[in-house]
């Protein structure tokens, strides 16, 4: 998935991002809300994970803006208040869950996770398609009950590809959603895990090539 990170404690916002990357998520970062709105208005993510005091904007108009904008990502926001009632007020504006500091990061994983499951069309806990299956939760792949290790990018480009159902996925779209904005649009990172992909998936060939359009699993 593609999740935001919008926390301004620099060494928390690191953290936090590299523990979903482990978890084979693409993730973006900033350090305050005017930078958070831009890059929500700019990205297709999953997932923002918020925090609630901001500078320069804060994260409660944050929430309103893009619940204005109709954005389809879901909010995960975090706040040092333990209080009910301030749980309750940052639903009130629109976030999806609430999480107070300090957390578990196995906490946060999870609640990230169910919150992109909830951002896309309802799809069964374990994804299946020609002989694969992929479990999201355990990171596990298995093609005709044999066991496929595969790397971060590699699981999360699969994913995208069995989501789609036998649709062409592009990859302009796989690259939106596997990679953070970093990572340079012409470097041929999709082929080369497509390529990857298809080794590791083995005979007989299951990741199609539409010509022009993108990939797809039939």
């Amino acid at each position: 998935m593609r999740v935001l990170v919008v926390e301004d404690e620099r060494l928390l916002a690191d953290a936090i991002a590299e523990w979903l990357r482990a978890e084979a998520h693409a993730v973006d970062l900033a350090h305050d809300g005017t930078s958070a709105l831009e890059r929500v208005y700019v990205n297709d993510y999953d997932v923002v994970v918020l925090d609630r005091d901001l500078p320069r904007t804060h994260g409660d108009d944050v929430c309103r803006a893009m619940v204005r904008a109709d954005a389809s990502a879901r909010v995960l926001m975090l706040t040092a208040a333990a209080e009910v009632t301030d749980r309750v007020d940052g639903l009130g504006l629109g976030a999806d869950d609430y999480l107070t500091k300090p957390f578990a990061f196995p906490e946060l994983a999870a609640r990230v996770l169910a919150l992109g499951r909830r951002s896309r069309p309802a799809a069964p806990p374990t994804l299946r398609r020609a002989g694969i299956a992929l479990d999201p939760a355990r990171r596990e792949v298995f093609r005709d009950s044999r066991y496929v290790p595969l790397a971060k990018k590699e699981f999360a480009v699969l994913a995208e590809l069995l989501r789609a159902d036998g649709g062409v996925v592009s990859a302009e779209r796989l690259l939106e959603k596997a990679w953070d904005e970093h990572t340079d649009p012409f470097t041929g990172a999709v082929r080369l895990t497509i390529l990857k992909l298809r080794r590791k998936l083995a005979d007989p060939p299951v990741i199609e090539t539409v010509k022009g359009v993108g990939y797809r699993i039939p």
